[in-house]
């Protein structure tokens, strides 16, 4: 089974910063993790901004290393298209995050994000 995170899974699981949820723990315990790549250009922005200590590229190599997390390689534009219905934000990440999901047979998305639990049938914190 695989399993995506979305950006602040991403960044809890890898400064160790806060709880995860007890569905959430159980599901990256046993599933294959994967990240969209739109969750490596939201981690860089974040770094550019001053939101987080460590750059895009440093945040994956200790996902992987300390996880075996991988980016997900669907093709851009197919996950560009399937993004095209996700009319439920304006927030181009989380319309690609979930997108990337919902595309890759309505994976697991591990997400805190309640507008994202309101909309992707899948999330799971």
């Amino acid at each position: 089974m695989i399993a995506y995170l979305d950006t602040h899974a991403a960044v809890r699981l890898a400064h160790g910063r806060g709880r995860i949820g007890r569905d959430a723990e159980k599901l990256i315990q046993r599933a294959e993790l994967l990240i969209s790549p739109m969750v490596l250009v939201e981690l860089e922005y974040l770094y550019e901004i001053g939101r987080l200590t460590l750059p895009a590229k440093d945040i994956l190599r200790k996902l992987e290393h300390e996880l075996g997390i991988r980016l997900c390689d669907l093709p851009f534009a197919d996950v560009t298209r399937a993004a095209l219905d996700e009319k439920w934000t304006r927030d181009a990440f989380d319309r690609i995050i979930v997108a990337q999901a919902r595309l890759n047979g309505l994976a697991p998305l591990v997400s805190s994000d309640e507008e994202i639990a309101e909309h992707y049938p899948r999330a799971v914190w």
